[in-house]
């Protein structure tokens, strides 16, 4: 007769029931009680709030800029962390360090940052202003602080990835008569798109919410550079609470529904690599 052997840790109704309740606590509740205060407007109302001009420029932002922020990362930070794993240089463990940098630096500091680096009298923007090229106050500037902000997402999911993808599956493929571009398309590439897509999904995520680095950056003018957090929060101050939940009601929602289709893609993806 078999006997099941007793585990040390606590047992699976303990850790499922602590679980649903951190869960609930931190994170069912508050977004419960948002779709609660929201539902004190009228169906006419809600719809009215959220499609209103301004409000829908907002999305458009802060949208806009945040997807293509995540694609930039998508693609520069994959090569970093490329670069990271696959080669030995001087100072490696310095850039390394140094990716994780937007994590630890205040993003209020991140934006006053890029803010004077990026203005017309800045040291960068000083040399974009004669090409006609403005970064501060438009939304560059927001894709700009974006992309700062979510870049350590993307390099931190893609590089244990590439850590652990060996080296003689590259050399099998060569040896095979691959050459480099169908090793990458054909053999890298695949391996690391459920990472890759993680990656962006994160990088995403964080951008849509980001304020404090955008805030100073952006300009904030209504219609043309206002996020979303900062059109909540506006209407937060004029004591609109039930406008304010609404709009954030939209942003959950599709914020939800992107990084449910893009969990899919990434199941199917790494459902293909195991094939």
């Amino acid at each position: 007769m078999r006997h099941k052997s007793r585990s040390v840790l606590p047992g699976f109704g303990v850790s499922l029931g602590i679980t649903c309740t951190y869960l609930s606590l931190m994170v069912l509740l508050p977004l419960a009680t948002v779709f609660t205060r929201s539902a004190e407007l009228s169906w006419p109302e809600f719809w009215s709030t959220v499609t209103s001009p301004r409000v829908v420029a907002s999305f458009r932002v802060t949208f806009g800029a945040s997807l293509a922020a995540a694609l930039v990362n998508s693609v520069f930070g994959f090569l970093v962390a490329w670069v990271l794993v696959r080669y030995r240089f001087a100072g490696r463990r310095v850039l390394d360090a140094m990716v994780d940098l937007p994590f630890a630096l205040p993003t209020a500091v991140a934006g006053i940052a890029l803010t004077t680096l990026y203005a017309a009298n800045g040291w960068v923007g000083k040399y974009l202003q004669p090409l006609g090229i403005k970064v501060s106050y438009t939304w560059l500037g927001i894709t700009v602080a974006l992309i700062f902000i979510g870049l350590p997402f993307v390099v931190r999911t893609v590089q244990p990835v590439l850590d652990d993808l060996e080296l003689e599956v590259e050399e099998a493929a060569a040896s095979l008569g691959a050459r480099r571009w169908q090793t990458f398309t054909r053999v890298v590439l695949p391996s690391v798109a459920p990472a890759l897509l993680t990656g962006f999904a994160l990088a995403f995520a964080r951008a849509i919410g980001e304020y404090g680095s955008v805030v100073f950056i952006a300009g904030n003018m209504p219609m043309r550079t206002e996020i979303v957090p900062l059109l909540i929060i506006t209407k937060l101050e004029q004591y609109d609470y039930a406008g304010a939940t609404a709009v954030a009601v939209v942003m959950l929602v599709a914020s939800f529904s992107l990084l449910l289709t893009i969990n899919l893609l990434q199941r199917a993806a790494r459902r293909r690599v195991e094939a």
